[in-house]
């Protein structure tokens, strides 16, 4: 592991300690591929302080517009958020975050809407299943491969029964688009991912947009980065990550994760693992194991001891 005490874009992992502005500051225009992250929802997590909804929209329009300034002219952004709750009503925050990156001339190409099967349980409304990527692009010309993110087809076999095509495979045999509702299990206490961060990506979440929205090589930037599961899912496909954090123990836990991947010992929750079927006779995947090439990839630690702690959270990521 090397140290520096300054951004250094020869390294192919960054992993910042401090406010994701000071990182933003020192990054240069148009560099990075993909910005990908869930910032806090104002809940008043232990990584954030609770705001005013009108403060907390300024605060995230800043880091939207260093982001954006980034982001090469190809590039996407993926902004991942849930709901604020304010004494029992619901603001989505896909909603109002909407108009600030409109006014950037930023282009909405999905809102995709990932649902899970776990998470808190409410009393007073029906309990949130599900959370939404805002997928923006900078341009109108921008990196977007399919066929790395296909899933299969439901019907394989199925065949045209009239026409000139009949006989032949109605499906693409690539597999078919994932479409814009994801089924991904959350990371909750038995997941295989788990650590202590309370609101935390699965890997295959993340993994899903960097090979559809990034080539191998390409940079991929998390402002909000939590436990590093941005930077496991670029560096494992071959891309580049940036990330910071303002709590000191998800850096330490985040830099252990990638220790762990180095090592071949990291284990995640496999893209081709279906959803949990108590009652299915489907193929038992097992979990995957990360092993890293650490000659390839020296990870490069950046630390800041004074900096002030911008508002992030979720409720149930």
């Amino acid at each position: 592991m090397r140290l520096s005490s300054h951004f250094d874009v020869g390294a192919e992992c960054v992993l910042y300690e401090g406010d994701c502005l000071t990182l933003l500051k020192e990054m240069p225009d148009d560099f990075v591929q993909l910005v990908v992250t869930s910032p806090p929802y104002n809940l008043g997590k232990p990584y954030e302080s609770r705001l005013e909804i009108e403060d907390y929209l300024a605060q995230q329009r800043q880091v939207i517009e260093e982001s954006v300034r980034v982001l090469k002219p190809q590039g996407s952004i993926c902004w991942q958020v849930g709901n604020y709750v304010d004494e029992g009503e619901i603001i989505p925050l896909d909603i109002v975050l909407y108009p600030l990156f409109a006014a950037l001339g930023l282009q909405l190409r999905n809102r995709i809407v990932w649902h899970f099967g776990h998470g808190l349980h409410a009393s007073k409304r029906f309990s949130g299943r599900y959370e939404v990527i805002l997928w923006f692009t900078k341009t109108e010309d921008y990196v977007f491969n399919l066929d790395a993110v296909r899933v299969p087809q439901k019907y394989p076999q199925k065949k045209y029964f009239k026409g000139p095509k009949k006989g032949e495979l109605s499906g693409n045999p690539l597999g078919k688009n994932p479409g814009d509702v994801w089924e991904i299990p959350n990371v909750k206490a038995n997941h295989v991912e788990k650590t202590l961060h309370p609101c935390q990506f699965p890997v295959e979440l993340i993994e899903r947009l960097v090979l559809a929205l990034t080539n191998a090589g390409d940079w991929v930037f998390d402002p909000f980065m939590g436990v590093g599961t941005t930077a496991i899912a670029a560096l494992m496909h071959q891309r580049q990550a940036i990330g910071a954090e303002i709590m000191p123990e998800y850096v330490e836990i985040a830099k252990e994760r990638l220790r762990q991947a180095e090592n071949g010992q990291l284990r995640i929750r496999p893209m081709e693992r279906p959803v949990y079927d108590p009652h299915g006779a489907g193929p038992q995947v097992p979990p995957q194991v990360i092993a890293l090439n650490s000659a390839q990839l020296p990870l490069l630690e950046e630390k800041q001891t004074m900096y002030d702690a911008p508002s992030e959270t979720e409720e149930t990521p």
